[in-house]
């Protein structure tokens, strides 16, 4: 090993999770301790459990949009169909002008 290039490893860092559980280790760091979001006491893959940590609310937002949808009435397949047949049936039982684009012209007069 060359010596002067590698950090010091003998510094005791006591770390601290969000659970309350700590510990110390050695570490290359000069700090005396750090904070911890999750820890192997608290970790879904050592406790079996799953715990959801949530800092932007992303979990809350998608409940709420979940349980406005399930208030909201949505429409069948079926009732789009006859709504648009119905409103398709309308605009064509109106009586449409026959003029053309010619006719237009002369009817307002635009002179050349």
């Amino acid at each position: 090993m060359k010596k002067g290039i590698h950090p010091e490893y003998n510094h005791n860092l006591k770390i601290t999770c969000s659970c309350g559980n700590s510990f110390v280790t050695g570490s290359t760091l000069k700090d005396d301790s750090i904070m911890v979001e999750i820890c192997s006491k608290c970790h879904p893959f050592y406790t079996g459990e799953q715990k959801i940590i949530d800092t932007d609310n992303l979990v809350k937002k998608f409940e709420e949009r979940v349980e406005k949808s399930k208030k909201m009435s949505f429409k069948s397949k079926r009732e789009k169909m006859e709504k648009r047949k119905k409103k398709s049936q309308e605009a064509s039982s109106k009586p449409t002008s026959t003029l053309t684009l010619k006719d237009m012209l002369e009817n307002a007069k635009v002179s050349k």
